[in-house]
């Protein structure tokens, strides 16, 4: 298994990792037509490294990373960023450089048009949605509402 220039030394022990113990997983089908949501390519890097992390520290191989959302949180809805161990019937696909974006339909209603980033600030770092379905958030940026 080779990586593109861009991975090799993104995160050194995770990627050794992976060459020396990952059997090559299918790729998912990508769902046909434009993605109708946007990865940033930090954010994709750091997607990357979220799930060569899960690997070397689960044993388990994901397809891609999950994203969603789910009721609950301070303001109605809070985003979900989870390893994608499979692809489920209905799931939206779309490949953003190398990495694999997993999306159910319930949740892309609610983050269409968005864009995923990565921010890191003085006090800490994560993915950060720009969400244009999104009325209103808690403080924290992890949860929002709609109208």
């Amino acid at each position: 298994m080779t990586l593109s220039p861009k991975l090799r030394g993104l995160t050194g022990r995770w990627v050794r990792y992976e060459l020396r113990t990952m059997q090559p997983i299918a790729t998912p089908e990508v769902t046909p037509g434009e993605p109708r949501i946007r990865v940033t390519d930090k954010a994709a890097q750091m997607g990357i490294k979220q799930l060569l992390e899960h690997a070397y520290e689960k044993g388990v191989q994901a397809v891609g990373l999950r994203l969603g959302v789910k009721g609950g949180g301070c303001s109605g809805y809070y985003y979900v960023f989870e390893p994608a161990t499979k692809i489920r019937k209905n799931d939206n696909v779309w490949r953003f450089g190398e990495l694999t974006v997993v999306v159910d339909p319930r949740s892309l209603k609610l983050l269409e048009g968005g864009t995923l980033d990565w921010e890191q600030k003085l006090m800490g770092y994560g993915f950060k949605w720009e969400n244009p379905n999104a009325v209103g958030d808690c403080g924290c940026g992890a949860s929002f509402n709609v109208a």
